[in-house]
């Protein structure tokens, strides 16, 4: 009666139990929990050295679990208790288990081991929630280690950018009064030079989410017509670009030529997994994304966005390497053939969009790099077309205060404001530039840089406008206009240059200064 009442007990027990003997593992006695998890009931005819395959009894990762590990095989030999929790049971129903064991050998009288028994708890959703715990710290991990290089990258490109400034502006001043063609080439050729490496600062700022954003509503359906039609007169004849533009609108607020480079850094990067040629496919559609998918995202919030999906037909990206596509100077080319810049620039351009990208496996072959922005709110006004920038030089009079603790570019733009007819002041810091506006009531406007030591642009400023309320000022960095930038010109600044810019460009700007309206 006991033994019935213990057997009615195990068997309805919420945990599978699988008894058999030591030490080759004949079957004796299983459960329904047994079968339930097992999705079979138990067999007797495998024993020990042959569970893995009949059973499906696999690793996390996916293979076949060794038979010598398995928890029957380690009480055997531990002669203890044994927990594995790593068993994930492939069933014939296609369902997934994962499972964990607890192994407990049983002795006799006179100690012999003669059975194990063990007890099998399903743990699928605790092993769920900790694989979405793993992927979410590889995530903050991942998103830390972006940001760590984005502000390397970023500082060396204000550095560059601030060393690049005083090279343009020189040849600029020295190309003015050079008569001799052959020397003339050669301040062309380093204008040129200045010009390409002005391009990688960019890329580098792009990537760093210190460049250009003006928040105007732009449809990124006008932006992927825009590329699709410029690169399909650019690319090879044998890579067709197709668009599939479902998204109701495809309004998004951002800025239309960073949105461009973004579409055409993912289209040059598709072309590049096809040497071969083939199909890019370029989607949109209009998303809900729930809080518990944007918590997954840096910066991204809940609520309706639109998702961009560029598909390639190419070779596909290896699962090791896919969280560092996006890592600046990153590449699987062979040297020469790029310099790993393009899916960098896009991840910062698209994070300082408040958006999302990543890389995912297409099927059967090829790559899809997926985009999710925040979708465009009523209101919010369309961006307009930027001016062309004029190669016009415009003299100008009267005095302009340079501010810049770089001494480099503070003299070759205070050189080049005397060559356009302006008097100069130089200061090397926010307070000397003080100092200069209270002794000099003669300043007619103010170039100040943003980034400076003790004293940064925005104290300045402030300060500026404290010994003179309507002082005028142009705002200038290496890092081209931003968040901290729009918060200095939101407090009243005229105007911004970013460096390195022109002759051309600086008469403009200071002519507007000295010359309001």
């Amino acid at each position: 009666m006991e033994d019935d009442i213990a057997r009615s007990v195990v068997e309805d027990l919420p945990v599978g139990v699988w008894v058999a003997k030591a030490p080759n593992g004949e079957f004796m006695y299983a459960n329904k929990m047994f079968a339930e998890i097992m999705g079979m009931t138990a067999r007797d005819d495998v024993a020990r050295g042959e569970y893995s395959q009949p059973y499906g009894i696999h690793t996390r990762s996916g293979e076949l679990y060794p038979e010598d590990k398995l928890p029957f095989v380690r009480a055997l030999l531990e002669r203890s208790t044994v927990i594995v929790d790593d068993l994930v049971i492939h069933r014939h129903d296609g369902g997934k288990v994962s499972v964990r064991a607890q192994a407990r050998p049983v002795f006799d009288a006179g100690g012999v081991l003669t059975h194990v028994v063990i007890a099998f708890i399903d743990i699928t959703r605790e092993a769920v929630a900790e694989a979405a715990r793993n992927e979410s710290d590889q995530r903050v991990r991942q998103m830390q280690r972006m940001d760590s290089i984005g502000m390397l990258a970023g500082g060396i490109a204000h550095d560059f950018n601030n060393l690049l400034a005083a090279v343009k502006i020189m040849a600029a001043a020295l190309r003015r009064n050079e008569t001799d063609t052959k020397k003339l080439e050669h301040l062309e050729q380093i204008d040129q030079v200045t010009e390409s490496a002005t391009q990688l600062t960019r890329a580098l700022l792009g990537f760093a989410r210190r460049g250009k954003h003006l928040a105007a509503c732009v449809s990124l359906h006008d932006v992927t017509e825009s590329v699709a039609t410029l690169m399909r007169r650019a690319l090879d004849r044998r890579i067709e670009i197709v668009t599939d533009l479902r998204a109701k609108s495809g309004d998004i607020v951002g800025d239309f030529s960073q949105l461009e480079q973004v579409m055409m850094n993912l289209l040059v990067n598709a072309r590049d997994a096809m040497p071969e040629g083939g199909r890019i496919v370029i989607s949109t559609r209009d998303r809900e994304v729930p809080e518990e998918e944007a918590a997954r995202y840096q910066g991204l919030k809940k609520g309706p966005c639109v998702v961009l999906d560029v598909t390639d037909a190419g070779v596909g990206i290896d699962p090791v390497i896919r969280e560092r596509v996006f890592e600046p100077y990153f590449t699987t080319k062979k040297i020469g053939d790029g310099a790993g810049l393009g899916l960098a620039t896009a991840w910062g351009i698209v994070d300082s969009h408040s958006g999302a990208i990543e890389a995912l496996a297409a099927s059967p072959r090829g790559t899809t790099i997926r985009v999710i922005f925040p979708a465009a709110p009523p209101g919010v006004p369309r961006a307009l077309a930027a001016p062309s920038p004029s190669r016009e030089v415009q003299p100008g009079h009267g005095t302009v205060l340079v501010v810049d603790d770089e001494r480099a570019v503070r003299e070759a733009t205070a050189e080049a404001l005397r060559g356009l007819g302006y008097d100069v002041i130089c200061a090397e810091g926010g307070e000397a530039a003080v100092d200069a506006l209270r002794e000099r009531r003669d300043i007619d406007a103010v170039l100040l840089d943003m980034v400076m030591p003790r004293m940064d642009g925005r104290s300045t400023y402030l300060a500026l406008r404290a010994v003179r309320p309507n002082v005028r000022v142009v705002l200038t960095t290496g890092f081209a206009l931003n968040e901290e930038a729009q918060g200095i010109l939101d407090l009243g600044v005229g105007d911004f240059i970013a460096k390195p810019y022109s002759v051309e460009l600086l008469s403009h700007v200071m002519a507007r200064a000295v010359s309001p309206g």
